[in-house]
């Protein structure tokens, strides 16, 4: 698989080189050359989840992994299911929180872990990460332990769910978390500034493991393919996916599915008031405004590194943006569809919910409807039980975390205490 920079077409790497660079020169992302197209759609949905996801991960990385050996790392990393759930007549919701960390983010950061083990030489390596929610907790759990890996996550101290943060932040080994003063935009601009100091990359090993890593895109393409596996030929015909947008990771990878020949109608980006896209697609002027705490706090980023990601698909298969669906939801409106679901018979919590709003207010007559339910609702119970006035369980993995101690570290958003964080990491 080859891939070039975005901002830098001259620097070409493979999908190894990708996975253990993270980041390209000037913060650049990495996209592929080429992308395959599968003929054989309905012989492909007819597959088991293991061997689909290996056939379509395999045709797209090329000759550097045998079939077999991608087998091996989607084994490994998809030791979970990806079920959909019918809420309601021609609506389904995708449940994605079925794996350890109870969040989709746990396909990517454990299938990236297996990529980065089979492709590592050896050499001392460092993550560093930034999140919103559940990206730390995937990322957390998939490295913990790892020989010859170090993780650091920096996440907006006090702007995480209780629980979200007691996942990640209790395990301490070769897993160091840092309570950030400051919002998620600040976490992901010093995750850029330690990338781009070279000197610094070298002498800890930088990698990253947020969707900026192309390993965690490929990985999330699966589940879409899934999801629609599990539909009739019929309600295949006219899908429509809404997706929760924050960093806008997963409705890359949906599109890129959609490159290969996902039969999905269109995409809708759903988000909360940190709406920089949607107002991106109707006015044209990229914006960004001061991020917005919210209900549906993964989604609170107001400079999505993906995006550019969006534009270079979009622009290569000749889908022009205004073919892509938004809508913005408030924390008020969520609150409303978090109860009409409950009320339909299915639990759900504020992203999912703003991803059903957005799905039910545009899905038309005769189309068939899947949201994207990328959290268990029991990762922010405080808000669910109090829209809903009940108490939820604790699934055992929360139940288990929620007892720790947290074991974070606390700084500013200062480059040169980050940089001794890291250094202090090895």
């Amino acid at each position: 698989m080859k891939l070039h920079n975005l901002k830098d077409h001259n620097e070409q790497v493979s999908f190894a080189q990708a996975v253990r660079q993270g980041l390209g020169r000037n913060q650049g992302l990495f996209f592929p050359e080429t992308l395959p197209v599968f003929d054989d759609i309905d012989g492909l949905l007819a597959l088991d989840f293991h061997t689909r996801s290996a056939k379509i991960l395999s045709a797209m990385l090329g000759d550097e992994f045998t079939e077999a050996q991608v087998k091996t790392l989607v084994d490994n990393a998809f030791q979970f299911p990806a079920p959909i759930a019918n809420v309601k007549d021609g609506v389904y919701a995708l449940e994605l929180f079925h794996g350890p960390t109870l969040a989709f983010k746990d396909f990517g950061g454990r299938f990236m872990a297996q990529s980065l083990a089979a492709v590592s030489e050896g050499g001392k390596i460092t993550i560093l990460t930034a999140t919103s929610g559940d990206t730390g907790a995937a990322v957390a759990h998939a490295f913990f332990g790892m020989e010859n890996i170090n993780v650091v996550i920096l996440y907006p101290k006090g702007k995480i769910s209780p629980l979200q943060e007691a996942l990640f932040c209790t395990l301490g080994e070769n897993i160091t978390t840092v309570a950030v003063n400051g919002d998620f935009d600040d976490c992901q601009a010093l995750v850029k500034n330690a990338f781009d100091d070279e000197a610094l990359r070298k002498e800890v090993g930088l990698n990253s493991a947020n969707s900026i890593n192309i390993s965690r895109l490929m990985a999330q393409i699966c589940y879409y393919f899934e999801a629609v596996a599990q539909l009739s030929p019929a309600e295949r015909e006219e899908l429509v996916i809404s997706v929760p947008s924050g960093n806008f990771g997963n409705l890359t990878a949906g599109l890129l599915g959609k490159a290969v020949g996902l039969p999905v109608k269109r995409f809708i980006a759903a988000t909360n008031v940190n709406d920089t896209v949607p107002r991106y697609l109707e006015t044209g002027k990229w914006e960004p405004k001061q991020t917005i705490p919210t209900l549906s706090n993964a989604m609170d980023v107001s400079q999505p590194n993906n995006w550019p990601r969006i534009e270079a698909l979009c622009a290569r298969k000749g889908w022009g943006l205004a073919q892509l669906g938004k809508g913005v939801v408030t924390d008020e409106q969520s609150q409303e569809s978090v109860r009409e679901l409950h009320n339909l018979g299915y639990l759900c919590e504020p992203h999912g919910a703003i991803a059903y709003r957005v799905l039910n207010e545009q899905l038309a007559a005769g189309e068939t409807g899947i949201f994207l339910c990328t959290a268990h609702p029991a990762k922010f119970k405080e808000a669910v039980d109090e829209i809903l006035d009940r108490d939820i369980d604790l699934p055992a993995p929360l139940a288990k975390h929620a007892k720790l101690p947290l074991l974070s570290l606390e700084r500013d958003a200062d480059f040169d205490q980050l940089k001794q964080v890291l250094r202090d990491a090895q």
